[in-house]
């Protein structure tokens, strides 16, 4: 069966850790006799530049006939006027809302090659296996907006709906996992918190009693990221929330170059990207870490191809790669972009042909 992926390369590095990405879903597809078609699309500042929109129509159109979306970062200092009508960000709200793509996972789990990268002492680190389900489709971010000179609002707004679903995709991730699940909000001052609240306590008391389940305010939960890590296993959360935490929690890892995610609708269809934004300070050096980015490629193995054992051998090879020293600079290596890119390729060879 063919399976057809989008490339939206975006801005900064994203075109550098793009590419990357599609020469290791090629390699996948030769050694494992795979049919994969690929076709790029635009999005974000490129797209703003090329055709006044962040998301043009053709962009959206083929990633509606995809099976799985691969985005590279938007956004850059040539489009961050605050006060400009179209900004790159926008296309990135826009495609996950026409999508459907109401969760985003990030994991976060430290290779112990990069225990001294982490800001952190190694005591705090040790056992360190998480992974934020974060709503993406609802909260502050899509709500009503006022903006005047003298006075702004965002309105934030959830829905039962919106909260149930995110909530039992992560409950039953946490099956998978420990069995332990943390809830975080502020439901001791916002109304929308103690709604995900009360919805998720109704949900783990009929259908999850079988887990560990614990509220936490996101205030402490930020304390604890970096006080106590492991103590989390699954953390569900709102998306303001999950998009501050991820990215304290992606220091534990010792680079946010590390770090995968996946935006998942219902059923199969995911966008995945790396959660290192557009990095404008080292576009067109060659010297950005697209391991964070082929982690992603794993994860749309698993999660929307079905291929769970494709995606450990990607992940196996990153992680072989980090343990021989193969890797960019911000990991201790000296390898470039397209260096690092072409040592996991051939480490995921050698591991799965036995070359």
């Amino acid at each position: 069966m063919n399976t057809k992926i989008v490339l939206l390369p975006g801005d900064g590095i994203g075109p550098e850790v793009t590419r990357e990405a599609e020469l290791l879903i090629e390699s996948v597809a030769q050694i494992h006799g795979m049919d994969i078609e690929m076709q790029s699309g635009l999005i974000g500042g490129a797209a703003i530049d090329a055709t006044g929109d962040p998301l043009p129509q053709e962009s959206l159109a083929v990633c509606r006939e995809a099976d799985a979306v691969i985005l590279g970062a938007v956004g850059g200092p040539k489009w961050s006027d605050p006060d400009a009508k179209v900004r790159p960000e926008q296309g990135l709200l826009k495609i996950r809302k026409e999508l459907g793509l109401f969760a985003n996972l990030r994991p976060v789990c430290l290779h112990p090659k990069l225990v001294d990268a982490s800001p952190l002492k190694p005591e705090y680190l040790e056992g360190v296996d998480l992974m934020v389900v974060r709503e993406l489709t609802g909260g502050s971010y899509f709500g009503e907006k006022v903006e005047s000179d003298d006075f702004a609002s965002d309105s934030c707004t959830y829905s039962r709906e919106e909260i149930e679903r995110v909530v039992r995709m992560a409950g039953d991730i946490a099956r998978q996992r420990s069995g332990k699940l943390t809830m975080i909000d502020k439901a001791n001052v916002m109304a929308t918190s103690r709604l995900w609240r009360k919805v998720t306590d109704e949900i783990m008391q009929a259908d999850y009693q079988d887990l560990a389940y614990e509220t936490i305010l996101v205030d402490a939960a930020a304390m604890y990221l970096i006080s106590n890590p492991a103590r989390f296993d699954v953390i569900v959360t709102e998306n303001m929330f999950g998009d501050i935490l991820t990215d304290e929690a992606s220091m534990l890892a010792g680079s946010m170059g590390m770090l995968p995610s996946a935006s998942l609708a219902a059923g199969k269809f995911g966008l995945y990207e790396p959660i290192h934004g557009s990095a404008p300070d080292i576009a067109g050096k060659g010297i950005a870490n697209p391991f964070g980015m082929l982690a992603s490629v794993a994860m749309m193995f698993a999660y929307s191809l079905d291929l769970k054992e494709v995606a450990d051998q990607v992940d196996q090879a990153i992680s072989d790669c980090i343990s021989d020293g193969h890797c960019t600079a911000d990991l201790g290596g000296t390898l470039n972009t397209s260096e690092a890119g072409a040592a996991v390729r051939r480490k995921l060879a050698e591991n799965t042909l036995g070359s």
